[in-house]
């Protein structure tokens, strides 16, 4: 009977879990190039009652957070009409990086990018983009103008007319995306479960495009997030009646010398 107590104690504390979850999700469903995360289980350890029939005699001691996972699936496009907001069509993350510490590479899907006073290009929280041959810069002294194109080149033009290619924008394929770590402001950070590695590529040799003028919503589903939500809703319910019914059952145990 105590059993089936801790069993209902580890079932609400899993449907919290999942309702942090949920509720991440939700409040994220506007953010740029976000991912949404799920939530599995699993059981924990059985007790053997018997082992003297043919099948084993097991009781379960309740369940347990097996993983939380980040799905990779890809958000709707929104344009922008923006020139440096860009959006990967396919797979792989930009990269970006730590003005004060290039070592400090980060990956994102939000492409939401401007040019700071210097004339770099930048992410909202001044982290630098970096390009197939180190952070871009287009210097506006020397540039009137540039554009970005589908395939990631950089292409500035002089005041004489005159346009060349001065960079091009990274793409990183991290061979596990689902390792990678959320450390906040849309940023991922390299594990050794997601590759542990930062190599950058072009946008051609990662096999994907660009959208210029165009950035990628989050992929959060509220349809699903809200049957999610009831699911977890009612099996937290369920868990707690499982709690109060043994109890109650316990409370009659206790009556019986009466």
């Amino acid at each position: 009977m105590l059993r089936s107590m801790y069993s209902g104690v580890s079932g609400m504390k899993g449907f919290q879990t999942k309702l942090d979850v949920i509720g991440n999700n939700i409040a994220n469903v506007n953010t740029i190039g976000y991912k949404k995360s799920t939530i599995n289980f699993q059981d924990l350890l059985s007790q053997n009652l018997s082992g003297s029939g043919v099948n084993p005699m097991q009781v379960g001691l309740g369940s347990m957070t097996a993983a939380i996972n980040t799905i990779h699936t890809p958000g709707s496009s929104m344009t922008t009409g923006v020139g440096t907001d860009l959006s990967i069509m396919g797979d792989g993350f930009f990269v970006v990086q730590d003005p004060d510490n290039a070592a400090n590479r980060f990956l994102t899907r939000a492409g939401n990018f401007v040019l700071n006073s210097t004339g770099q290009l930048v992410n909202p929280q001044g982290y630098q983009v970096v390009g197939t041959n180190g952070p871009i810069t287009i210097d506006p002294q020397t540039y009137d103008s540039f554009t970005i194109n589908g395939q990631g080149e950089v292409r500035a033009k002089t005041a004489a007319g005159a346009e060349t290619v001065i960079a091009n924008i990274g793409i990183s394929n991290p061979p596990n995306p689902s390792g990678l770590s959320k450390v906040g402001g849309s940023l991922y950070e390299i594990t050794n479960a997601s590759g542990g590695s930062t190599a950058v590529q072009t946008v051609g040799n990662a096999n994907t495009q660009l959208g210029t003028g165009m950035l990628e919503m989050s992929n959060v589903d509220l349809t699903e997030e809200f049957t999610e939500m009831i699911v977890a809703q009612r099996g937290f319910q369920a868990n707690s009646r499982t709690i109060t019914t043994s109890d109650e059952i316990l409370q009659e145990v206790v009556n019986l010398k009466r």
